[in-house]
């Protein structure tokens, strides 16, 4: 197990010393936010990741549209914007490319009873995964599915909802675990990784209330043991806020996560 950190999180004026610092910490990697800019910083991160021997774990989020929108040139934008961030990601040799299937409520019309709109976006996420499957595994990445909680989303609120529409669509699919997100959402964390290890890829590390790992009440160290157990080799990443001074309280949680996963 590797644990990375999303680059707003890190201090520095650029990569160089945004790596460098993660380097001094003892951490394996960076998440990068796919905003558009980043096609002009691939160079200037592989020459970073290169000299500090920090990796790019994982590319999230950042493209425009939705892949479940009512308008056929909003899921459009979608696709592309993913396609692009998987090229991008298999150039950074990351693990794959987060993507959430739609926030909020449903776009488009349910048409029972021929199917709900529920039913109508399972089918169009999946026809759209397998065409990104292909891209993917044609480019040596993945599509990564970031299962969100009941709030924010109304599909795949469970990492089982994920991973099941992640089977349907193809090798190049793959599926992610937020610690917050299932601290409201599953039963038995545990036994929930157990059930979709097979396309488990990453993770992101959050407490209850959003801060960092060990500042609330969310068991890490029997999950992390587990899959430690399992030997689960890809990524955990910081995706929270920190409870004080940036470099100290990155510093605090690496030693954290150090004793909670035996890594």
């Amino acid at each position: 197990m590797k644990f990375s950190v999303q680059e707003n999180l890190v201090p520095g004026k650029d990569y160089e010393e945004k790596f460098s610092l993660l380097k001094q910490l003892g951490y394996d990697g960076v998440e990068l936010w796919g905003k558009e800019d980043l096609a002009q910083k691939v160079d200037q991160i592989k020459e970073a990741s290169a000299s500090y021997g920090i990796s790019v774990s994982t590319i999230c989020v950042g493209y425009k549209g939705d892949l479940l929108a009512a308008s056929p040139k909003d899921r459009e934008l979608a696709v592309n914007g993913i396609i692009d961030r998987l090229n991008w990601a298999a150039e950074l040799g990351a693990v794959g490319v987060i993507v959430v299937p739609t926030a909020g409520g449903p776009k488009i019309p349910d048409l029972s009873p021929y199917a709900t709109a529920v039913e109508l976006e399972r089918r169009l996420l999946i026809e759209e995964l397998k065409l990104l499957s292909k891209k993917a595994l044609d480019v040596g990445s993945r599509v990564i599915i970031e299962p969100v909680n009941r709030y924010e989303s109304h599909l795949a609120n469970k990492v089982a909802d994920a991973y099941s529409i992640a089977l349907e669509a193809g090798e190049g699919v793959a599926v992610m675990a937020d610690f917050y997100h299932m601290n409201i959402e599953e039963a038995n964390v545990i036994e929930t990784l157990k059930s979709v290890f097979p396309r488990l890829v990453h993770l992101h590390l959050s407490d209850n209330n959003r801060s960092q790992p060990g500042k609330g009440h969310v068991d890490f160290a029997g999950p992390l043991s587990y899959l430690k157990s399992l030997g689960y080799s890809y990524y955990g990443a910081l995706e929270c806020n920190l409870s004080g001074e940036p470099k100290a309280s990155l510093k605090e949680e690496r030693e954290f996560l150090r004793s909670a996963s035996g890594v």
